[in-house]
C-alpha cells in the first residue's frame, strides 16, 4: 500500500502530536500569570472542570451505548487488499478454469474479489462518532456554563 500523506502536513514531524497548542496554552498561562496572578487558580480549576466533562461525556456515551462503540476495524473495510495470482496462459486467455472445469473471465473474478464495498459499517462507525462528539461536547457545554 502505497504511503499516504498526513491530513495535517505534507512532511512528517518528529514532534509529538499537539505541540504547537502545548506551546499556546504555555504561552498564554504564562500571560495571565503575568497579568493577572490572581486569576493562575481559577482557569486551572476552569480546565480541570472542562477536562472532567470531556472524561464524563465519554463515559457516558459508553455507558448508555455499550455495543454501539465506534470500531476501526470497519475502516478495514475499505483496506482490504486480495491478490490474484494468475498463469500466462490464463492472462492471454482472459479467463481461470476452475477445478470443475467452469471458465471463470478475470474482469468477473477482480470485481468479485475487489467489487463494490458495503458502507454500511463505515456509516455505523461514522455515526456513533458523531455520536460520542455530541455527548462529550453536550457535557463540556454544560460544565463551561455551569461552573
Amino acid at each position: 500500500m502505497p504511503p499516504t500523506a498526513s491530513a495535517q502536513s505534507p512532511r512528517q514531524s518528529k514532534l509529538p502530536r499537539l505541540t504547537s497548542w502545548w506551546l499556546i496554552a504555555t504561552v498564554l498561562s504564562l500571560a495571565v500569570f503575568l497579568i493577572a496572578p490572581q486569576q493562575l487558580p481559577v482557569s486551572l480549576y476552569k480546565l480541570n472542570l472542562i477536562s472532567l466533562a470531556a472524561l464524563a461525556g465519554y463515559w457516558i456515551d459508553r455507558a448508555v451505548f455499550p455495543y454501539a462503540r465506534p470500531q476501526v476495524s470497519a475502516l478495514s473495510d475499505l483496506d482490504a487488499d486480495y491478490e490474484l495470482e494468475l498463469t500466462e496462459e490464463e492472462s492471454a486467455q482472459g479467463y481461470v478454469v476452475t477445478d470443475d472445469g467452469r471458465q471463470i473471465p478475470i474482469e468477473c473474478l477482480a470485481e468479485g474479489l475487489c467489487g463494490p464495498i458495503d458502507p454500511t459499517r463505515v456509516y455505523f462507525m461514522l455515526g456513533c462518532m458523531l455520536r460520542r462528539a455530541l455527548i462529550m461536547s453536550a457535557a463540556i457545554l454544560a460544565i463551561s456554563l455551569g461552573g
